[in-house]
């Protein structure tokens, strides 16, 4: 059989030649087999021996079909090539040795001069296989793990603190420490935030949905107890 023919490319696997859909079908679709649109994709697969033409979902191009890649996978590049980071950590108490906070004060917490690279949104072409992908990634949330056992989801990217704030509480990204860090390691408490990004996409008649998480970064920032003076 050649390799390519109108009707696609040949796949030994299948015994026959495949080709995406494009159209592709609708959200629901038996041959979809309960599988999202944009999650693999639906080819007609073609039997010239018998005339016989139904439709296959595979997650990936079928091994030897030559199809090329998934729309989701050239998703993937556009994603690749946004180079998405953590976001560089603003905190009130600043992190060193020369700050503490207090046991009752507020803390603040922000993503420190957010860029398209750090909380989005940030929008990638990427071709190949004959398609083109546009994918667009925002920051869904930022989880802040405070080190004392508790986690803060914020949804936002956080207010930057001012001294003219005085002891007011974030309105949007805060936390109160209820012990202070003596007894951690190098006397403080180390503070983990975790960004987690949503990218949607669209392209070669369908649309879909990436989350990506996992990209953290860390301070460590020192909190005592009030001394309270007694004449």
């Amino acid at each position: 059989m050649p390799c390519d023919s109108q009707y696609g490319y040949w796949s030994n696997a299948y015994n026959c030649y495949l080709k995406v859909l494009d159209p592709p079908l609708p959200a629901g679709d038996p041959a979809w087999q309960g599988h999202d649109p944009g999650d693999g994709a639906v080819y007609l697969c073609y039997q010239p021996q018998s005339g016989l033409a139904i439709q296959v979902w595979a997650q990936d191009p079928p091994a030897g079909s030559g199809a090329g890649p998934s729309p989701r996978e050239v998703a993937q590049l556009a994603v690749d090539q946004m180079h998405l980071s953590a976001i560089d950590i603003g905190i009130v108490p600043e992190p060193g040795p020369d700050s503490i906070g207090l046991v009752g004060m507020p803390v603040w917490m922000w993503a420190k001069a957010p860029s398209e690279h750090t909380f989005g949104p940030i929008t990638t072409s990427a071709s190949a296989g004959g398609i083109t992908i546009t994918a667009t990634a925002n920051v869904l949330n930022i989880t802040w793990d405070m080190g004392d056992g508790t986690e803060v989801v914020c949804d936002t990217a956080g207010t930057p603190y001012k001294p003219s704030y005085g002891q007011k509480n974030s309105p949007d990204c805060g936390h109160t420490y209820k012990k202070s860090s003596a007894d951690e390691s190098d006397d403080a408490f180390t503070v983990t935030a975790t960004s987690s990004w949503v990218i949607t996409w669209a392209g070669a008649g369908q649309t879909g949905t990436i989350r990506l998480g996992g990209l953290t970064r860390s301070t460590q920032i020192r909190i005592g107890e009030a001394q309270v003076l007694v004449s």
